[in-house]
């Protein structure tokens, strides 16, 4: 019987391959993690993401779920441990170990997943890179959004901002880019299966089907660079200034030094103001300031306000401060952009509160149960109220998309405020407690959504890294980690919305649900072969 007559059969398909031995897949599963993680900044290797789908892809295949999930966990911790290392910093080992564990247990699944799924790979080989592609999907769109509005960090797409693939944001964001990814990684390990089945069989056809498979990760790494990127608008311009104060130490004690940290950016702002005045630097139309830069309140403390008046007065123009608001209720707190003009102060028409607080930073949600794993979470003393509005502030000469510091990881909270008239992304965020690593993979977030949306994009950190993103992904000015530093730039602005700004979710809709509907096949099949077999085709654990 031919291939082509037994997949068409009633019965299931003699076997292309055993399991690869126990140890040689635990083997794989830790070297795909490693894969997966220099594709990363601050390495930034991005080929070798689809060679790390691949390394799962083959520990996992034929065997139980529940070997798949052990094998998926240890390709998730050798990725998530030393990637999210920046969270033990300041912290201790504690938050580092629980969400590395939490976030490796989304790999574990999708591993389980992988393996279960085996069957429809043997039957339709042609069909198991789209497999692979809609099951990262799945398990990022999870991953995403669960537990306590999820955690993106890590996502295929993520690791891609130097990679031809990054342009596919712009069709479907980075749901696409990370489909496009596995797929790739998908076709590599069915190439060779092509290969080794072949080999067995002794025959001289291998080359076609594995040949095939290459020609497609070409066409698919190719096919990135056919995508249009925005065009600018003639005319359309604004130079805005980001100011990057630093904090005198790195650490959690940052809010102990608040008062250096508020006049780090005054006392630079002022400088800029300097500058202007003798014409060494063009006068922007903007200043940007990041998180944190005043965690003061300087609409209930005169002193901080005074102090921001007089930077925004110097400089004249608008200032886009990073503060941390008291209330709305007693013991709650905010974090807010909020634009402060010169001659009349804060404008609290245009001010955006940060929609999406991060839980056991500025939250401790289930505190009493938090508070028995470590008193630690006592250390956030006061809770931080999400916002309700998306970041769409008028400064009058631009309209800015603003989102705070991990927000920029979570897709519709960054879609939103380009479909309410964002012309400029902004994203301000605060990296003193952690390091540059952490800073470069945020970096390469704001290159994704500068492309996703066609868009012009900026990030502010206090300590950095600083820089702007053109809408076709390039990085410009940026400053380097722990030090001083002021930059301004002119930016062209783009008009029009991306496909991916248009169409938002449903990418990531389709592709997880084919993840889904992947998953209802294979135990389709596996109940049907189990019942006329009187075994599970999943192979050995």
């Amino acid at each position: 019987m031919t291939t082509v007559d037994r997949a068409a059969g009633s019965s299931p398909p003699a076997r292309p391959a055993r399991p690869v031995r126990l140890p040689l897949a635990v083997a794989l599963a830790l070297a795909g993690g490693l894969a997966l993680l220099v594709a990363f900044p601050p390495y930034g290797w991005w080929p070798l993401a689809p060679v790390g789908v691949a390394l799962l892809a083959a520990a996992t295949h034929r065997r139980r779920w529940r070997a798949g999930a052990a094998l998926g966990f240890l390709t998730g911790l050798a990725l998530f441990a030393p990637l999210l290392a920046w969270t033990n910093l300041h912290t201790g080992y504690l938050p580092w170990v629980l969400l590395s564990l939490l976030q490796a247990g989304y790999l574990a699944l999708l591993g389980a997943a992988t393996a279960w799924v085996s069957p429809l790979a043997d039957r339709f080989p042609a069909g198991w890179p789209a497999l692979t592609g809609v099951l990262w999907v799945g398990q990022e769109a999870l991953r995403d959004r669960t537990p306590f509005g999820g955690f993106p960090w890590g996502r295929l797409a993520f690791g891609q901002d130097g990679s031809p693939l990054l342009r596919l944001a712009a069709l479907g964001g980075a749901p696409l880019v990370t489909f496009a990814v596995a797929l790739t990684g998908g076709l590599l390990v069915t190439g060779l299966w092509w290969l080794l089945r072949a080999r067995r069989a002794a025959s001289g056809r291998w080359w076609a089907p594995t040949a095939g498979c290459a020609a497609a990760v070409v066409l698919v790494l190719a096919g990135g660079l056919l995508v249009p990127v925005a065009t600018t608008r003639p005319g359309a311009s604004v130079t805005v200034a980001v100011v990057q104060g630093n904090v005198p130490r790195l650490g959690l004690d940052f809010n102990a030094q608040r008062q250096a940290v508020l006049d780090n950016h005054v006392d630079a702002t002022i400088d800029l103001a300097g500058e202007v005045a003798a014409g060494g630097t063009p006068r922007p139309d903007l200043v940007v300031w990041p998180e944190n830069s005043s965690d003061i309140d300087p609409l209930r403390n005169p002193s901080a306000g005074a102090r921001i008046s007089a930077a925004a007065d110097t400089v004249g123009v608008p200032i886009l401060v990073g503060a941390v608001l008291f209330g709305p209720e007693r013991g709650q707190v905010r974090n807010a952009g909020l634009l402060w003009r010169p001659g009349s102060g804060p404008d609290l028409e245009q001010l955006y509160i940060k929609r999406h607080p991060v839980p056991f930073a500025e939250y401790v949600p289930l505190r009493g149960i938090a508070r028995m794993v470590s008193d630690q979470v006592d250390r956030v003393r006061a809770d931080f109220v999400a916002g309700t509005e998306p970041g769409v502030i008028d400064t009058g000469s631009t309209v800015l998309g603003d989102v705070i510091c991990f927000e920029v990881a979570y897709d519709g909270l960054v879609r939103d405020t380009v479909v309410g008239g964002a012309q400029l992304l902004v994203v301000q965020t605060n990296n003193a407690t952690f390091d540059v690593a952490e800073a470069r993979q945020q970096l390469a977030m704001v290159r994704l959504r500068a492309v996703e949306h066609g868009r012009p994009a900026l990030m502010a950190s206090t300590v950095g890294v600083s820089g702007f993103v053109t809408p076709d992904g390039r990085v410009s000015d940026a400053t380097g980690f722990n030090t001083r530093a002021v930059v301004v730039r002119q930016l062209q602005l783009t008009g029009g919305r991306t496909l991916a700004t248009r169409v938002g979710v449903l990418p990531e809709v389709v592709l997880a649900g084919l993840a889904v509907a992947a998953l209802a096949g294979a135990a389709v099949l596996r109940r049907r072969w189990a019942g006329r077999d009187g075994r599970a085709a999943g192979g050995p654990g």
